[in-house]
């Protein structure tokens, strides 16, 4: 059973890469583009699990600008050329991630109920770019320079939390909405918050360009899509 009704939140706090924006087409198109040009075609799970592999080593950089040593890691292993403007090119791209077809909707709706936080692990000049092309719908946000960490590291929910308290947002009243179990889902109920599942893969196998959670948590809430919350949000205030 759910900790609270929707109604009871005053506060969602959302992760934005791979929940409200679409990372894996982003990236796919991407590199998809770059192959074109050099005569060759990629496969969309290849690409994504090569891509998981190499992002989530040990030493890696901030996000996005770590696209760049990425794709240098992984070219060779999809037979396009390990070139470093080509690496370069794939960090920039980011900046043209799209949001999910329901994004944009969806926060206009949650942002007339709740403060809106985003919590990323993108850098700050990424996150402008996502920002505004889901239409500025936050009250507040926090990013990976700011934090000076990135999910799943409690410290970087610390530091959210301290600085919402600060604001007289407690954390009760916050639902954190998330679709990566790896980074979001478990530390956010660990940390006694309470959680809402967007499983943008529940179609589709495997865990995509995210690692996989060592365990599922279960959710107080779980949808498919952001559409799906935003509809559940407004009979809960009726």
């Amino acid at each position: 059973m759910p900790k609270k009704p929707l109604n009871a939140y005053k506060c969602l706090t959302f992760d934005v890469v791979g929940t409200l924006i679409d990372f894996e087409s982003g990236l796919m198109d991407s590199l998809s583009a770059i192959a074109a040009e050099h005569g060759t075609r990629l496969a969309r799970e290849d690409v994504l699990k090569a891509y998981r592999a190499e992002r989530y080593r040990p030493d890696v950089q901030r996000f996005p600008d770590d696209l760049e040593r990425v794709y240098l890691a992984i070219a060779p292993q999809l037979g396009l050329p390990r070139d470093a403007e080509l690496g370069r090119r794939l960090r920039d791209d980011a900046a043209r991630w799209q949001p999910f077809a329901d994004s944009v909707a969806a926060m206009q709706a949650l942002s007339h109920r709740y403060k809106l936080v985003a919590m990323t692990n993108a850098q700050r000049w990424a996150f402008a770019h996502f920002e505004a092309t889901l239409g500025h719908p936050f009250h507040a946000s926090f990013t990976t320079d700011d934090t000076g960490t990135e999910k799943p590291d409690p410290a970087f929910f610390h530091h959210v939390l301290t600085a919402l308290e600060a604001q007289g947002v407690a954390r009760d009243d916050i639902l954190h909405v998330a679709q990566s179990q790896h980074h979001d889902m478990g530390v956010a109920r660990d940390l006694g918050l309470a959680t809402c599942w967007i499983q943008r893969r529940h179609d589709q196998p495997g865990w995509g360009g995210t690692i996989a959670p060592a365990a599922v948590t279960v959710p107080d809430y779980h949808f498919t899509a952001m559409a799906e919350l935003a509809a559940a949000v407004e009979p809960a205030f009726a």
